[in-house]
């Protein structure tokens, strides 16, 4: 029983007719609107001569047991508080503390007898209002639903030790009786409150449809939800894309304090129930969280006692959370949390809406773009085909247009091409007309010169390597063959590969496959090869220079171009392009060529081909101050005709081609006495790349003192 009162039993013992009048009071309180002032009216003048009381009440304990509300209670004037918030009040019940009140043993299902209030410890933080009441002593006994305390059932008197264990006998087995009827009526005005806050958000999802950004109707939402379910703060809070931050996505009420906009997820303590997808409730926050949290310090700081934190799921995945908070404590119960549940829910599809939106505005704009480059893509392809067509490249001469004629009839097809000519005629230009008048025009073009990269750097930028192939090698990188994939490969200088690389390039053009250095997996060559040289491959082919078998892998299909100096007036027409494209550059207006500067350009040999025309229409055309470029403009050097004999023997060198590098070597040595042995303004001068004339002097052994 718990504790007995000292006063003796003066009453007899309630027997079943007794409680059934009782009963009949609560049948007859019930035929009208449920009053809870009013309700127990009847029932306590029934109960009066079994167990005396002033005031009669009962308690109901939530679903959690963390607070109990006031279901009904009746007394006379000064003896009932002055609460009007009752168990069954549509706005919510006020409730108190369940475990923290004295009441505690009577939830956990014991007795609570009490003789004298005001010398009881236990009520001394009541003192105050009961001495106003008058009441001494009462009796506190559980509230039953089967086996279930459901709150309580008290009896108060202003004599003091007025109960005996009669008495408590007595109000428990009421205490049993009444239980089912009045969780019942509780049930039944908790589901009206239910249905009549749920009723109250059937515009919020209208509402939610209205606008692509929420961020802005979060405050309107508010005040929707308000009537709902109360709050001086209410916020939309994200988990960004990382997962590590949670950011406002919105706020009503009371506005978050500045800075705290963003705080990361671990600066919660209760984040990781949050993140498990659990509904956390706080009846007093400023006892329950951890102020060494920053976000827990938020709460503090605002001064918000009771919160609630709804998780918000996206698909199986928390993504946010919904949050209410009041400066009261012990504003929310378990069916605040169901409320707030289906807020959160909406707020969701709200969400998702928007973010299927941007999606789609982004996928569309992403389309625009994308059509946007495809034009200019063809664009680019249209003035590429016209830039390197075959039709567009200047020259009358029989030579070249015959050069050209073969190119073409080459380029529809797969075949490998190894072009041939000086340096300077046109080479690469030649090879990029073939690739864009072929199939594989909507691939890359890649271009290698052989001659400039040393041999342990090239076989690495035609194969490629992986991470940690040689020293310095820290990542991989995909070789030339993988990024002409589906387009041409240009191989320029082919006669400059060393014995080691002419083996792989051999067994790439056999068996159409590579391995990166280092790697093991085999690449496909899905490339066409088209190959340069200004070198006669016969000739180093009889010297043992180059592979026999990898010349007739890359002369399947040959074209010769033929040299400036061979071209006539096409060295006219050449000049008169480069003036056209180089004089508005400069600033320069219409620019014509003199008599004699004419006449030197046909006369010149041009051992830099193109390329030498080329640098010396444009150091003309800056040294030029009015519109006509003449001989001395030019600063072409005279050649002269004492050549020195070449330093390896005739023999070894085709009749044809004798002349021809006797002159180059007689162009460079040349250009090296001008330049007093400076290989930068030499190369320049000859219109050639300095890797290329460090490749001459080594064929043609000429010795430079260094610069």
């Amino acid at each position: 029983m718990g504790m007995h009162c000292a006063a003796p039993d003066r009453g007899t013992t309630l027997q079943e007719s007794d409680i059934l009048v009782c009963l009949e009071a609560f049948g007859r309180a019930l035929h009208s609107e449920f009053q809870p002032r009013a309700f127990l009216a009847d029932f306590s003048a029934a109960l009066q001569s079994f167990v005396p009381h002033d005031r009669l009440g009962i308690g109901y304990l939530s679903d959690d047991g963390r607070t109990f509300s006031i279901f009904a209670e009746h007394g006379g004037p000064g003896f009932l508080p002055p609460t009007d918030r009752y168990t069954t009040d549509l706005r919510g019940a006020a409730r108190f503390p369940a475990a923290a009140s004295p009441l505690a043993p009577v939830f956990a299902g014991e007795v609570l007898c009490v003789a004298d209030f005001l010398s009881d410890p236990r009520f001394a933080d009541h003192a105050a209002e009961l001495r106003s009441t008058e009441l001494k002593s009462a009796i506190f006994v559980p509230l039953l639903s089967g086996s279930r305390v459901i709150g309580k059932l008290s009896a108060a008197t202003r004599v003091a030790a007025v109960y005996g264990d009669a008495h408590v006998e007595r109000l428990r087995s009421v205490g049993r009786t009444i239980g089912p009827f009045i969780e019942a009526i509780a049930l039944l005005y908790r589901e009206r409150r239910r249905r009549d806050r749920m009723e109250l958000l059937a515009g919020i999802t209208k509402m939610l449809g209205t606008t692509l950004d929420l961020g802005q109707i979060v405050a309107p939402l508010g005040d929707a939800v308000r009537p709902a379910i109360a709050f001086d703060a209410m916020g939309v809070i994200i988990l960004d894309t990382s997962g590590e931050q949670w950011a406002f996505f919105g706020t009503a009420g009371e506005s978050p304090a500045p800075g705290i906009e963003r705080i990361p997820a671990r600066e919660f303590s209760y984040g990781p129930a949050l993140m498990a997808g659990r509904t956390v409730l706080f009846d007093e926050a400023s006892s329950e969280v951890n102020p060494a949290f920053a976000g827990d310090r938020v709460l503090l700081t605002a001064g918000l006692e009771s919160c609630l934190w709804v998780p918000m799921r996206f698909g199986d995945e928390v993504g946010g959370t919904l949050f209410f908070g009041k400066h009261e404590p012990r504003a929310y119960d378990s069916l605040d949390v169901e409320v707030a549940t289906v807020v959160a829910g909406r707020v969701v599809l709200g969400i998702q809406h928007q973010r299927l939106a941007e999606e789609q505005r982004r996928l569309a704009s992403l389309e625009r773009r994308t059509k946007t480059l495809e034009q200019s893509l063809k664009s680019a392809r249209r003035e590429l085909h016209h830039r390197y067509g075959f039709d567009e490249m200047i020259g009358r001469s029989p030579l070249l247009r015959e050069a050209l004629t073969r190119a073409a009839q080459v380029a529809r097809a797969e075949t490998t091409v190894l072009i041939t000519g000086e340096s300077g005629t046109g080479k690469e230009l030649v090879a990029r007309a073939i690739h864009y008048a072929s199939p594989r025009a909507d691939g890359p073009f890649v271009a290698v010169n052989c001659a400039a990269l040393p041999d342990t750097l090239l076989e690495s930028e035609l194969f490629g390597h992986e991470r940690g192939a040689f020293t310095g090698a820290d990542r991989q990188k995909p070789g030339r063959f993988e990024l002409a994939a589906h387009g041409t490969l240009f191989l320029d200088e082919i006669g400059e590969l060393s014995a080691a690389v002419q083996v792989k390039l051999l067994r790439v053009l056999q068996e159409r496959e590579f391995q990166r250095l280092g790697g093991t997996a085999t690449l496909k060559a899905d490339v066409r090869l088209v190959a340069a040289t200004n070198r006669d491959l016969t000739v180093e082919m009889a010297a043992g220079r180059f592979r026999t078998d990898l010349f007739y892998r890359l002369s399947v299909f040959n074209v010769h171009l033929p040299p400036l100096r061979e071209r006539g007036d096409d060295v006219l027409l050449l000049a008169e392009a480069f003036i056209r494209t180089l004089a508005p550059t400069m600033g320069k207006g219409d620019i014509t060529l003199s008599r004699d500067a004419s006449e030197l350009l046909r006369k010149h040999l041009w051992p830099g081909n193109i390329r030498e025309l080329q640098n010396a229409i444009e150091r003309a055309l800056i040294t030029c101050e009015g519109t006509l470029v003449t001989a001395a403009h030019l600063a072409i050097p005279v050649v002269s005709q004492h050549i020195t004999p070449p330093t390896k023997p005739e023999a070894a060198r085709p009749p044809d081609s004798m002349a021809l590098d006797e002159l180059e070597r007689k162009a460079i040595i040349d250009a090296m006495q001008r330049t007093h042995g400076h290989k930068g303004r030499a190369a320049a001068l000859l219109g050639l790349t300095r890797f290329q004339l460090y490749s001459r002097l080594k064929r043609y052994h000429i010795e430079v003192s260094p610069e």
